[in-house]
């Protein structure tokens, strides 16, 4: 778990950045699943961010200023309730374990929010993502100008509070990169055991159940996405999640799967023989797709551009579909039509954090965003070849991608991932150490 300190530390920065004015910060609402059921619960990642507090129902406040402070407002303490649901800090205990100037019960907050609003000149808050909380807040708002006969003043500006704050989670701090190496080392160890695991004639799903027996060995709390374990043609489903499939001799089986370890996701995808021997005319497309995300991590580094590993890795993918008579014309014309997006389609990564899709924009004023040490990203180039017209027989049904977890280093780059093999060879080996 990350030191107390940093979140305190956090905090202080908002409420800097701010510069003047209140945020308020909701955690996630707990979500029934059907009936009186509900879904595992998993924190807002921004309130996460800035209190390492994992408890529903709870909200933060910051107000910046000359003297900034930050207030919790959460559970009281409920020793009937505790019985049933688990333990609960409450208000002082909160406060003193999690470094808040304040706290209070949640029950309280209809009462205190208008006061606080008074006099402030901004409103941060999380506009658009959730109508409930949004009406909220325009109450809190109207409370407060319907004081104005008091001499009270409402704030006459609202800002969207993801603009400071998504700044700040793009760059990760040493505690976090710690939490992400831990993350990806554990997703690598269950790739390995998933490997160990696949034979023809067992169900998509056993595999995907080793996978989480791993994570939670491990310590990961959740799995960070739904896994896709996709045997045979069902890998050219690029979001795959049935998981119901047979595992046949003679296919490949993609896996793409990462836990979640203290709200930080890892994302790992492998593509793997069924048999543990690659065919000729999978190993062909299987080197492409390596070749092409071995260009793409090569362009990761401070001063490049977001585009720059998607660039490297079409060039390198759109070539390869020439070569394997794919795609016909010249590798400037399928480049510049886009004719390869029919058989990748996709981006060649996303920023990965405490959400998997993390938060931060992907450009500036138009310009593609330049990479920074402390980003993380993925770099996941693919090929989906359907079977089709003009499709060779032998690539019919292929689906290969190839994902890795990749910091940006005041050097270059450093591949997290990097204990789950990978290349043809140490994926054969690993796979053929299953009968020994």
């Amino acid at each position: 778990m990350i030191d107390i300190s940093i979140y305190r530390r956090r905090r202080a920065l908002l409420a800097a950045r701010m510069q003047s004015g209140i945020a308020i910060v909701p955690t996630a609402p707990e979500r029934t699943r059907n009936r009186d059921s509900h879904y595992p619960y998993r924190f807002d990642s921004y309130f996460y961010y800035l209190t390492g507090f994992r408890e529903p129902e709870a909200v933060l406040v910051v107000i910046a200023g000359a003297q900034p402070r930050s207030i919790l407002l959460c559970r009281d303490k409920d020793p009937e309730r505790e019985v049933w649901d688990g333990f609960r800090h409450g208000p002082a205990a909160a406060q003193e374990r999690f470094g808040f100037d304040e706290a209070h019960s949640i029950n309280s907050l209809g009462a205190l929010l208008p006061d606080l609003l008074a006099n402030q000149p901004t409103l941060f808050g999380h506009l658009g993502a959730d109508s409930a909380w949004d009406a909220r807040m325009i109450g809190w708002l109207n409370e407060v100008r319907a004081r104005v006969r008091t001499g009270v003043a409402a704030p006459r500006e609202i800002e969207d509070l993801h603009a400071p704050l998504d700044e700040m989670r793009l760059i990760k701090d040493a505690e976090e990169i710690a939490v992400m190496r831990r993350a990806a080392g554990i997703s690598a160890d269950a790739h390995r055991r998933a490997m160990r695991a696949t034979r023809p004639g067992r169900a998509e799903y056993e595999i995907e159940a080793e996978l989480l027996h791993e994570f939670r060995r491990c310590g990961a709390q959740a799995p960070a996405y739904t896994s896709i374990v996709a045997g045979g043609a069902n890998a050219c489903v690029l979001h795959y999640v049935q998981n119901d499939g047979v595992l046949a001799d003679g296919d490949l089986l993609l896996i793409d799967a990462g836990c979640e370890l203290d709200g930080y996701a890892s994302d790992i995808t492998r593509t793997i023989p069924v048999n543990g021997k690659f065919s000729g005319a999978q190993k062909e497309v299987y080197q492409l797709v390596l070749a092409a995300q071995a260009a793409a991590i090569a362009a990761v580094g401070p001063g490049g551009t977001w585009q720059q590993p998607h660039e490297a890795a079409v060039r390198v993918l759109a070539q390869g579909f020439i070569d394997l008579g794919l795609l016909s014309g010249s590798l400037d014309q399928i480049i510049e039509t886009e004719a390869y997006r029919k058989f990748y389609m996709h981006r060649t990564g996303h920023w990965l954090g405490l959400d998997v899709h993390d938060a931060g924009d992907y450009k500036h004023d138009g310009q593609w965003r330049t990479l920074q040490p402390g980003m993380v990203l993925t770099v996941e180039p693919g090929c989906y070849i359907r079977a089709g017209e003009g499709v060779p027989e032998k690539f019919a049904g292929t689906g290969i991608r190839i994902e890795d977890d990749v910091l940006v280093t005041p050097s270059g780059h450093e591949v997290l991932t990097s204990a789950a093999p990978k290349s043809v060879a140490d994926i054969e080996d690993w796979m053929r150490s299953r009968h020994e």
